[in-house]
């Protein structure tokens, strides 16, 4: 009984941490959701700084939009960039977005188009829908036409109604072989998604 106590006590001490971290969060994004931005940035700001990318990119947001501290797109890329190194989907689309505005950083379209895959291999719908109107005008990568296709119709299934139009027009363009073969492609993708819970932009 007592070695039960014991690990049960070390448990609670290992987990208490996280535990708190969690709280923290959650109370930084409900502050945010409520336009509480001074609570915020409290709370997110020491998440951020400790490498949690759910914190880094919701610091991004306050500097890209200017919601509780002055608008600085430098601050904003710093932050994002971090949170879309750890693999959050949402933060690799606000950075490819950046990128290719401009904003805070030289025009790159080619890394543009890099962000928007990573994004949308992440299950970010938003992301998706970029990458295929990038992918089917050539801007910073290859044109093809069949690969946009494809990308509007995941976007398209995972809930995004402005790609429905764009892959209806190229629908009405692409050969029977290159529709069948887009499709087959998008269902492996939207595949990999399952099983993956997409949330805040960020696969778990």
């Amino acid at each position: 009984m007592r070695v039960l106590t014991r690990l049960l006590v070390l448990a609670l001490f290992l987990f208490a941490p996280t535990l708190a971290l969690s709280a923290d969060l959650q109370k930084g994004l409900g502050a945010y959701a409520m336009g509480d931005y001074e609570t915020a940035l409290a709370e997110c700001m020491p998440l951020a700084e400790a490498g949690d990318a759910r914190g880094q990119f919701c610091v991004g947001q306050m500097y890209a939009n200017g919601f509780g501290v002055p608008m600085d797109d430098a601050e904003a890329l710093k932050w994002y960039s971090l949170a879309a190194a750890a693999g959050h989907a949402e933060a690799q689309f606000n950075l490819a977005v950046m990128y290719a505005n401009g904003w805070g950083v030289d025009m790159n379209d080619a890394e543009a188009a890099k962000l928007y895959r990573e994004a949308a291999e992440n299950g970010f719908p938003c992301a998706a829908r970029s990458l295929a109107y990038v992918v089917s005008r050539g801007i910073g990568t290859e044109e093809n036409p069949r690969e946009a296709y494809m990308w509007y119709y995941v976007a398209a299934e995972l809930g995004d109604t402005a790609s429905v139009t764009s892959r209806d027009e190229l629908e009405e363009i692409l050969s029977q072989e290159d529709l069948l073969a887009a499709r087959g492609m998008a269902q492996e993708v939207l595949e990999s998604f399952k099983g993956k819970a997409l949330q805040a932009g960020r696969t778990e």
